[in-house]
């Protein structure tokens, strides 16, 4: 080991060193139905199907306590979790909470925490059943694992999607990530002049977006109605345009999508443009917004099409042609993966 040069974990990135984790797993049980690579694994027994997902939150690396209250915090570390389930097609009913706590928490805060985390979990039907807490030398560590419910065969992948499939998304993009810029910079602030009011006027939605998000269970129930199923689904934790990638390498296909059809608030568009900020790339990589981002079969164009909360933003292609936006001005450009990675742990949008 002396000999051998070191390799930073920096240079793999998050999904690099997840594969060179796990790319050597093999799966030794009949009951493991999906293991490692995507939003959730599945496990069957006695022919009942069951999701299973993990969310590690941070201190310093996920949310900053200068400016995410502890209820906050609790309510967003359950549905972080409760979109992973929901973008498997299933339904969640069970969550795990672990902990791990400096000194420098009170109870009090702690009831909080726990406050917002009952809260989630009773809006959407969910049972705590157990978890851990433990002591830290730092600061405050959640990682929640959540259960949930699905029919055999009706687990929806990220390895579906084909060839003239329809891209989706539900509700908008980038509010999140301007809601972050937002807290960032009336911090910065804060720290020039503890005396200083935050100005937060006028953003109540942007700031909802970053604090309080929800996972959409309302889109895969609205779907169902509307007898559509989806090819493929992820949720959108990391970015338009890394969660896209990620169901292209998959299936093995392209895209094509237009930067004329995301969705984005105009609360979005305009702070973002307040910060000189294209509006674009918020939506494309700055995460943490929550949505379904999911692929139909053409012939469902007409389900779809009228449904409020859904937008049509693309077509999946052959793989040949790669992952692409076409501007607003008819120029054609290949998407990166600039979505948030917490292990060099800075924004790259």
């Amino acid at each position: 080991m002396d000999n051998k040069k070191a390799t930073s974990i920096a240079s793999l990135g998050e999904f690099g060193l997840i594969h060179h984790l796990t790319d050597r797993i093999s799966i030794k049980n009949e009951s493991t139905i999906k293991g490692v690579g995507d939003d959730a694994a599945i496990v069957s027994y006695n022919g009942k199907q069951q999701v299973v997902t993990t969310d590690l939150l941070v201190e310093g690396i996920h949310f900053n306590l200068m400016y995410v209250p502890m209820k906050h915090l609790g309510y967003k570390s359950v549905m972080v979790n409760l979109s992973d389930v929901f973008a498997m097609n299933a339904i969640p009913k069970q969550v795990t909470v672990s902990i791990a706590i400096s000194s420098k928490f009170s109870v009090e805060a702690l009831d909080e925490l726990y406050e917002g985390i009952y809260l989630a979990c009773d809006k959407y039907g969910v049972d705590v059943i157990g978890g851990d807490t433990t002591s830290s030398l730092t600061g405050l560590l959640i990682s929640i694992t959540a259960l949930g419910e699905i029919e055999p065969g009706q687990a929806v992948l990220r390895s579906g999607a084909k060839v003239n499939d329809l891209i989706c998304v539900s509700g908008d993009l980038g509010g999140a990530y301007m809601g972050l810029q937002l807290l960032e910079r009336e911090n910065e602030v804060y720290k020039v002049n503890p005396n200083e009011q935050p100005q937060l006027q006028g953003y109540d939605y942007i700031l909802e977006r970053q604090l309080k998000p929800e996972a959409r269970g309302d889109v895969t129930q609205a779907l169902k109605t509307l007898g559509v199923t989806p090819t493929s689904m992820i949720d959108i934790s990391d970015g338009l345009s890394s969660e896209l990638m990620h169901i292209c390498t998959q299936s093995k296909v392209g895209c094509m999508i237009y930067e004329e059809k995301i969705p984005m608030d105009l609360q979005t568009r305009n702070f973002a443009e307040e910060l000189s900020i294209n509006p674009l790339v918020a939506a494309l990589n700055g995460g943490e917004d929550y949505e379904l981002l999911f692929t139909v079969p053409i012939s469902d164009h007409d389900k779809v099409k009228n449904d409020p909360d859904i937008t049509i933003i693309g077509h999946i292609t052959e793989a040949s042609t790669g992952t692409n936006l076409v501007t607003g001005a008819g120029s054609v450009i290949p998407l990166q993966a600039q979505g948030w990675n917490p292990l060099q742990g800075e924004e790259k949008a």
